[in-house]
């Protein structure tokens, strides 16, 4: 698991101001599909350096022939500059975007974690519920996740309400 993670930053414009920027401009909106691409392309760049479509296909468990034509559609809409037989790389678009999906993704990683989810099934939880939270939810998961590790002891009353919530389903 990448930890990219950044708590807000003060003056950082929210997930859901940045996405409402983009509506207005007349920018088309990534589809769930779109998103996963952009996050992996975007990891892989940020830790390898490159994004080969090989690289993506094993990520996502698809053919590269699928990986080849979701670039083309993300070149279409100016998330990323491909070039045939050249390779791509993330437009200026396409990075902020990608920050942001990364952002969500390890933002509800550590929120599942915060609340107690089991460490086995907190990735496959983030994926399947990544895709369907609005990004002002998104936005006050932050506000929760910063809440609590603001104070060292609310994680700790968490905890112990958990505890204390296990032993009695337990009896």
């Amino acid at each position: 698991m990448i930890h990219l993670y950044k708590p807000y930053i003060h003056g950082m414009m929210s997930s859901e101001t940045m996405f409402l920027i983009m509506r207005k401009r007349g920018t088309h909106l990534p589809t769930p599909s779109m998103e996963d691409y952009i996050e992996q392309i975007y990891l892989l760049i940020n830790t390898k350096g490159y994004a080969r479509v090989t690289d993506i296909a094993e990520a996502l468990l698809v053919h590269p022939s699928s990986v080849t034509k979701m670039v083309q559609k993300l070149d279409k809409d100016n998330y990323v500059h491909y070039e045939k037989y050249r390779g791509f790389v993330l437009t200026d678009k396409g990075n902020k975007v990608g920050e942001r999906l990364v952002f969500r993704h390890d933002l509800l990683e550590e929120f599942l974690e915060i609340i107690g989810v089991d460490e086995d099934k907190i990735y496959d939880d983030v994926e399947g519920i990544e895709h369907h939270l609005s990004w002002n939810a998104v936005d006050r998961i932050a506000d929760l996740v910063r809440y609590f590790k603001a104070d060292e002891q609310r994680m700790k009353d968490l905890h112990a309400m958990q505890t204390k919530s296990k032993h009695v389903e337990s009896e």
